[in-house]
């Protein structure tokens, strides 16, 4: 199994900001204001809209797969189950590109939680106080399904399987700060996987990894899939 980890860099070609970079989701907003449970507790109205906001760049419909996208479903449509994509991005754009074999680990934008009933729902409209649970019929109990910083990551049983079993673990466009996705490599390192970082450069764990490969994902990307065809 290939077992590959995309973050913040394969959707920033896309016209995705990323978190940390100058201009980036985080440059007017705090952490702790608007992707913390504390945050939504002490002022939802906030956080809402800054998922709303979020969430109209995806369906406003403008923002669209890239090559490295679009490179990664075509590897899985070649080689089936034996890909397995685990994603730290919240957009759609890998089921978008045609990735079927997916996890969300943080979550997805286009997806609102009930904290009555448990239901995790599609969601394409903004959301509100007011917003109505499509299963349980309550008022004012949704929250976006993003996986805020405290919380714990999904799928994480799921994916640790994956790491220990994988023959090869990839990671593209994550900048190596974020556990426990940037303890990853080494897990899988440790279970005899050979491991390679695709980055537009090396991340705070490129060392971790047997090799790196850097540049532009829309440009890598596609290259090391082109390879692995090959191959086959």
């Amino acid at each position: 199994m290939i077992v590959i980890l995309t973050g913040a860099g394969i959707s920033r070609e896309s016209g995705i900001a990323t978190f940390r970079d100058a201009g980036g989701l985080w440059e007017n907003e705090r952490i702790e204001d608007v992707a913390t449970p504390g945050g939504f507790a002490r002022n939802p109205g906030k956080v809402f809209a800054f998922y709303n906001a979020r969430r109209r760049e995806i369906t406003a419909g403008s923002i669209k797969p890239n090559a490295a996208h679009l490179a990664l479903a075509r590897l899985e449509q070649a080689c089936g189950e034996s890909v397995l994509v685990v994603t730290q991005n919240v957009d759609n754009l890998h089921e978008q590109a045609g990735s079927r074999s997916l996890l969300h680990m943080h979550g997805e934008l286009l997806k609102a939680r009930c904290t009555a009933c448990g239901k995790v729902s599609a969601w394409e409209e903004d959301m509100d106080e007011k917003s109505l649970c499509p299963a349980c019929g309550k008022i004012g109990k949704l929250r976006p399904h993003i996986v805020w910083f405290e919380e714990m990551p999904l799928y994480m049983d799921t994916i640790d399987e994956a790491l220990t079993t994988c023959r090869l673990f990839v990671s593209i466009g994550t900048s190596g700060n974020v556990y426990p996705a940037a303890g990853f490599a080494a897990r899988a390192r440790s279970s005899g996987a050979q491991t390679l970082e695709l980055n537009l450069e090396p991340s705070l764990n490129a060392s971790g990894f047997h090799e790196g490969r850097y540049g532009p994902a829309t440009q890598v990307v596609p290259a090391w899939v082109a390879e692995i065809l090959e191959k086959r």
